[in-house]
């Protein structure tokens, strides 16, 4: 609709505003002009009675009764030294209604006579008092109709409507073009640029040029268009990310059948009688274990989603011992001390091959931590019930998380913690516990260790974007 517009509300508003206007026009002037025509008549019967006082003969009635229709009154009264003396007459038709005093009128009351005389059609007769002009006598009254006086009212209102009217129309049309071409123009074209740009965000030929000379519209477009350069390039670097995921993800899964082939050759040189080959082995088959876990964490973050997790009840103790098992099986981890404080028979509700990954991530990455200082250290995991879900804390004594690894923590290739590492575990990791509906916090980070803590709920809802 019309009205649901901008232009079309402002009209409305305008024609509203327009009509209280010309209201607070109309009202004091109709009360002015019955004001000036009750004067108008005073000053006629005046002029009419003065003829009369400037000799003591008796006027002729044709006269009398000629100047009393010019004067429009019926009769004449002048109090002059004190004496009242009527001065013209003539039969009055009925009673005399109303008087009103001139003299001691305000804004308020001239108003509320003149609404008064035009709601009331029938003819009356008024006595009018006022003062005499140029000092002509002490008071004047009059005594007239009203008929004559309404409709001269109405006329002139009916002039004044006519003219407020015409200049109104003039005004609200003068202001609707104006608030079209200074407002209404320039938000439409910043509608049309969204319009266009939603349809390709990509093509920075569709980011608005500012140019809106208003102050709050140019704002708003310089807003906008810093928004769509933005986002723009996000979207860029998005499609450049996911060109180069695909092919990492191609390379990862080459590359990874290639070194698990080497890996065999690798195992098979360890038995080895020569002592050059079985001090270079393990070197060896360590640096190609980590260019396995890095292709296979590569390809486990490229897929396009994590499954929902499948639940299951089971012993969470003998969940954390496997973990355990398998990282002290890894080499180098002799100095490295592994503590639970689970109960024995606490059982969680999650998926149990999911949280042996988030587990594991965070196990490894401690003991390699450990690992790095050179010193042995202790590696914790501890767990308990509460009413809401289940928390499970994973603490060790090492080094602590540097800063730049606490600046993106849980950033896929930004918070890595070790040289050589891609920061993946702990992105995987917290991915998973999101998809458990649950939250992976770090309590704490410091020369004396770190501690992440885990949250499982016991009403499980799914994450949306791991899922």
């Amino acid at each position: 609709m019309a009205l649901n517009t901008l232009s079309g509300r402002f009209l409305m508003l305008t024609s509203v505003f327009v009509m209280l206007a010309e209201v607070l026009i109309l009202l004091p002037s109709l009360g002015n002009f019955r004001e000036d025509y009750l004067l108008t008549r005073l000053e006629r019967a005046q002029i009419a009675s003065l003829a009369l006082l400037t000799t003591d003969e008796l006027i002729d009635p044709d006269l009398e009764s000629e100047l009393l229709e010019n004067a429009g009154v019926f009769n004449v009264v002048l109090r002059r030294d004190a004496m009242r003396q009527l001065v013209l007459s003539s039969p009055i038709p009925e009673a005399v209604a109303a008087t009103y005093d001139l003299r001691d009128g305000s804004a308020l009351g001239r108003m509320r006579d003149a609404l008064v005389l035009l709601g009331n059609p029938a003819n009356q007769v008024i006595r009018v008092i006022g003062d005499p002009v140029r000092q002509g006598g002490l008071v004047i009254e009059v005594t007239m109709e009203t008929a004559p006086m309404r409709a001269a009212m109405i006329e002139y209102g009916m002039r004044l409507l006519v003219l407020s009217a015409v200049i109104s129309v003039l005004t609200a049309l003068l202001l609707f073009l104006a608030v079209r071409r200074l407002m209404v123009t320039p938000i439409k074209r910043v509608v049309a640029h969204m319009a266009a740009y939603a349809e390709a965000p990509e093509d920075a030929r569709r980011i608005i040029a500012p140019q809106a000379r208003i102050t709050e519209l140019r704002v708003a477009e310089d807003a906008l268009a810093s928004m769509q350069r933005d986002l723009t390039a996000a979207l860029r670097q998005k499609e450049r990310l996911a060109q180069l995921g695909q092919a990492v993800a191609k390379i990862s899964h080459d590359l990874r059948n290639i070194l698990t082939t080497a890996q065999l050759f690798a195992d098979r040189m360890e038995e080895s009688d020569d002592p050059a080959v079985k001090r270079s082995a393990p070197k060896l088959v360590n640096s190609i274990s980590r260019a396995v876990n890095l292709c296979e964490t590569t390809l486990t973050f490229g897929r396009a989603e994590e499954p929902p997790p499948a639940l299951s009840r089971f012993m969470l103790a003998g969940l954390a011992a496997e973990v355990i098992e398998g990282e002290t099986l890894s080499a180098n981890a002799a100095g490295v001390d592994f503590v639970t404080d689970i109960a024995p028979n606490l059982v969680i509700r999650a998926d149990r091959e999911q949280l042996y990954r988030v587990l594991s991530n965070l196990v490894r990455n401690a003991r390699q931590a450990i690992e790095a200082t050179g010193r042995p250290g202790t590696i914790e995991i501890g767990a308990g019930e509460e009413e809401s879900g289940w928390w499970i804390r994973v603490g060790d004594t090492g080094p602590g998380l540097p800063e730049r690894a606490r600046e993106h923590l849980f950033q896929p290739f930004a918070g890595g913690t070790r040289k050589g590492g891609t920061g993946l575990g702990l992105a995987i990791a917290a991915e998973l516990v999101r998809g458990h509906g649950g939250r992976l916090d770090l309590v704490r980070t410091d020369s004396e260790g770190t501690e992440f803590m885990l949250h499982l709920p016991k009403d499980l809802v799914l994450d949306s974007t791991a899922a």
